[in-house]
């Protein structure tokens, strides 16, 4: 099982990223919750890790904290979700947004989140309650502590990165371009476009 990761980053297209460790470059899907606090590029980065054993391929998923960790495993535990929308759920809200979420039965706020229907709100809220019990409304249960460092970067054609970003996270083509054309000023990296369209969405 790979834990964790140490080496260079040399790109970053969310939600897929790419850590050179001595020489051999990983392919690392990450969440926009660790995306929006990357470092820039040609700059060493720690990642906690979880690895995805499929019949097809083994898949590396990566975050910044042991808090975007521990939920995304209590998440995949969830009847009808795998990664893939552990991770979307992890992109498309806050941590504790999405911890509060539970807390309060609103199903209405998950169900915007794609590929998140009704029945699986519900499921999400019975199933995830008592494990989500210690977190409160904070982002960080007592057994996982967080650290993140916040850096700032500079990423060309910032719309195109964030559109494409909200699709490959399982966001249709045209709300994706609207959410994002409808946030976008001069200046914003493709993270902080992200972020702003999908606070605008949900």
């Amino acid at each position: 099982m790979i834990n964790r990761l140490r080496g260079e980053l040399i790109e970053k297209q969310p939600p897929l990223l790419v850590i050179d460790v001595q020489g051999v470059g990983y392919e690392v899907f990450a969440p926009m919750s660790t995306f929006y606090n990357l470092p820039e590029i040609n700059t060493e980065i720690r990642l906690l890790t979880h690895l995805n054993i499929r019949d097809d391929a083994h898949v590396l998923f990566g975050f910044l904290t042991e808090s975007e960790r521990y939920l995304f495993r209590d998440l995949i535990r969830v009847s009808g979700i795998g990664p893939k929308l552990a991770l979307s759920i992890l992109s498309s809200m806050e941590l504790s947004t999405f911890v509060q979420s539970v807390h309060d039965n609103n199903t209405t706020r998950l169900i915007r989140i794609p590929g998140v229907g009704k029945k699986m709100a519900e499921r999400l809220v019975v199933e995830m309650r008592d494990r989500l019990k210690n977190w409160g409304t904070s982002t960080t249960p007592s057994s996982a502590p967080t650290t993140a460092p916040i850096l700032t970067q500079t990423i060309t054609s910032p719309v195109e990165d964030a559109v494409s970003a909200l699709i490959a996270l399982g966001y249709k083509p045209n709300d994706a371009r609207r959410w994002v054309l409808g946030v976008a000023e001069e200046g914003l990296t493709s993270e902080a476009l992200i972020r702003r369209a999908l606070q605008s969405a949900l």
